[in-house]
């Protein structure tokens, strides 16, 4: 077992503070500097609270198809990462405010997803290369949108 603090802020922005004694969560140890990375940057830091449309199978792999905020948009790109409740993933598809992922059977047994259902609500972070794009972006002064 293990207790957290989970500040007032945390609480408001995240799933956290709808959470009950026993829920499943997702816990990593950080990578350390002098480690060998093979995987994405994932800092724990949540960008938005998006919902679970779909969890459907296909062989032993699942498809989760997850509905994001539009605010979020701008840093999600297809075949690019991004964290739902902490797992590092890969986005499949990618729609105007949805994204697919496909889950391998590893993941589904070691992470909370085992647990998952259509309609729970998941915190998504997303890659952290692309928050750096879009923020020096607009202090350039230009846009991300499209001028068409």
């Amino acid at each position: 077992h293990a207790a957290f603090d989970v500040g007032p802020e945390t609480a408001r922005v995240t799933t956290l503070g709808g959470l009950v004694a026993g829920s499943i969560v997702n816990l990593e140890r950080p990578l350390r500097a002098d480690g060998r990375f093979g995987g994405h940057f994932v800092q724990g830091h949540v960008d938005g609270v998006g919902r679970i449309e779909q969890w459907r199978a296909d062989a032993d792999f699942h498809w989760l198809t997850v509905g994001f905020p539009q605010d979020l948009a701008q840093y999600i790109v297809p075949k690019g990462s991004i964290a739902i409740d902490g797992i590092s993933l890969t986005v499949a598809r990618l729609g105007a405010d949805r994204l697919d992922i496909m889950i391998v059977p590893f993941t589904i047994e070691h992470t909370n997803l085992k647990a998952v259902r259509e309609g729970d609500t998941v915190n998504i972070e997303c890659d952290m290369v692309g928050k750096y794009v879009a923020r020096s972006v607009e202090l350039a002064g230009l846009s991300l949108r499209s001028s068409r």
